[in-house]
C-alpha cells in the first residue's frame, strides 16, 4: 500500500468528532486509506445491494448489527441512514464512531447538511500526487511520464497501463455514477461533452461553445460541469474577484483534476507524446494545480485558489487568497530551463496586491527547486513542502 498524506488528518479527526467523512473520486485510494488508519474497524460497503437494501429498509438493525466502531463506505447510496447516525452518535457523543466515505461528494454532503451537520469532520482524498509517489520509493520516471500515467493508485499498485485503466475508468463513471446516480441519459453527449472538458483544460470556460458542440442547452451544460465537479473529475477556477483599479476577466477557467484522464480521452498513447504535444504547457498547468490542491486537502484544508487577467492581458496562473488578503502568487511555465522573464507578470501583479518577493512563485518543468531575489523557483515535487497552506 503507498502511504497517503491524509492519513494523519483522518487520525486527527477521529480523536475529536464523532464521524469523520472522506470523499474523493472513484478509485481514488478511499477504501484502502480508510482500512489502514482504522484497522480495528468493522467494514460495511454500501455498493453491496443487500447491504444497501438492509441499510435502506431496516435503519435500526443495521446500526445494531453496524455499532459505534465502523466504517460505511459508500454511505451516500443509502441517504435515509443518516438521521439514524444522528441518533446513534449523539446518544453517546464520542469522537471516532464512524467512518463514512463516498465517491458522490455532492449526495454525501447533502445528507451530512440534512441530518449530520457539525457532528462530521468533512476530509477530501484526491490521487496520488507526487510527493506521495516519491515518498513511497517510486518516483516518476520523467515529467511526461507522470503526467501521462495520473495519480490513480491502481496504476501504480498493480502496474498497469494508463492506456489499459482509463477506457475503464471512463465507462464505469459514466453508467454507475453519471447515470445511475446522478441520472443523466444522453451518455454519448455526455461522453463528447468529457473529451471537450479535456481538450480545454487549463483554458476559459465558455459553456456556450460546448453547447453548440455538443448539441445540448447551456442549461444542461451547467448541470453536467456540476456533475462533473461533484464526483471530482474536474474545478472550476475563478477569476481573483478584487479590483484593484482594473479590468478583470470574470469567466472561470475549467481544468481536469488528473492528467491522466484527460490524456487518455485526448488520445494521447505514449507518454512521449507529450514533449511535442500543443496541450503539453496546458496538462502541466493542470497537474501543478492538482497538486497545489493535494498538498491543501491532505492537510484538511480548503484553498481560496483563483487566477487573476485582466483587460489589458496582463495574468497570473494562481492567486491564493488567506483570510480576506491575497497571500501567494504562482506562475506556472512548462519549460525545463528556468528564464528571469518568468517573474515578468507576478512580480507586478504581487506588488500591487501587497504579495511580497518571498511568496512569489514560478513552478517549472526543471529539476531543481531554487530562490531567487524576485521570488522562489520549484519544481512539482517540491510543491507539497513549499506551497504548504495552514
Amino acid at each position: 500500500m503507498i502511504a497517503r498524506s491524509l492519513e494523519a488528518k483522518a487520525l486527527e479527526m477521529a480523536s475529536k468528532f464523532p464521524i469523520v467523512s472522506i470523499t474523493g473520486p472513484r478509485q481514488s485510494g478511499k477504501s484502502t486509506l480508510v482500512k489502514a488508519a482504522f484497522p480495528s474497524y468493522r467494514y460495511v460497503n454500501l455498493e453491496d445491494e443487500d447491504m444497501r437494501a438492509f441499510a435502506v429498509d431496516d435503519p435500526r438493525s443495521f446500526l445494531q448489527m453496524y455499532p459505534a466502531g465502523t466504517i460505511i463506505d459508500e454511505a451516500q447510496r443509502a441517504p435515509s441512514l443518516f438521521s439514524y447516525l444522528q441518533g446513534a452518535v449523539d446518544s453517546t457523543d464520542r469522537p471516532g464512531q464512524y467512518i463514512i466515505s463516498g465517491s458522490q461528494n455532492f449526495l454525501l454532503l447533502e445528507s451530512i447538511s440534512q441530518s449530520l451537520a457539525g457532528r462530521v469532520a468533512i476530509l477530501n482524498l484526491l490521487p496520488l500526487s507526487h510527493d506521495e509517489l516519491d515518498r513511497a520509493g517510486m518516483p516518476p520516471k520523467t515529467l511526461n511520464s507522470w503526467m501521462y500515467a495520473g495519480g490513480y493508485p491502481r496504476i501504480y499498485a498493480h502496474a498497469i497501463d494508463p492506456a489499459d485503466f482509463y477506457p475503464s475508468y471512463i465507462q464505469t463513471y459514466l453508467e454507475r455514477d453519471v447515470r445511475q446516480t446522478l441520472g443523466v441519459q444522453k451518455l454519448a453527449e455526455f461522453e463528447r461533452f468529457l473529451t471537450l472538458c479535456a481538450s480545454r483544460t487549463g483554458g476559459m470556460l465558455n459553456k456556450e461553445g460546448l453547447s453548440r458542440d455538443c448539441s445540448v442547452t447551456v442549461k444542461t451544460i451547467e448541470h453536467w460541469l456540476s456533475v462533473l465537479e461533484a464526483s471530482f473529475i474536474a474545478l472550476r477556477l475563478q477569476p481573483y474577484y478584487r479590483n484593484f483599479g482594473k479590468r478583470l476577466v470574470k469567466a472561470p477557467k475549467l481544468y481536469l483534476c488528473d492528467t491522466g484522464l484527460a490524456c487518455n480521452l485526448l488520445g494521447v498513447e505514449h507518454a512521449d507524446e507529450l514533449a511535442t504535444s500543443p496541450l503539453r504547457g496546458a496538462l502541466f498547468e493542470t497537474a501543478v494545480v492538482s497538486e497545489i490542491q493535494k498538498a491543501a486537502l491532505s492537510r484538511g484544508r480548503q484553498l481560496k485558489l483563483y487566477y487573476w487577467r485582466d483587460a489589458g492581458k496582463q495574468e497570473a496562473d494562481l492567486v491564493i487568497e488567506k483570510g480576506s488578503q491575497p497571500w501567494r502568487i504562482i506562475e506556472i511555465k512548462s519549460s525545463a530551463t528556468y528564464h528571469p522573464k518568468f517573474f515578468a507578470n507576478i512580480t507586478g501583479l504581487g506588488e500591487l496586491m501587497g504579495i511580497p518577493a518571498q511568496r512569489r512563485y514560478v513552478v517549472y518543468a526543471g529539476d531543481r527547486s531554487f530562490e531567487t531575489s524576485r521570488g522562489a523557483v520549484i519544481t512539482p515535487r517540491d510543491i507539497a513542502s513549499t506551497l504548504e497552506y495552514s
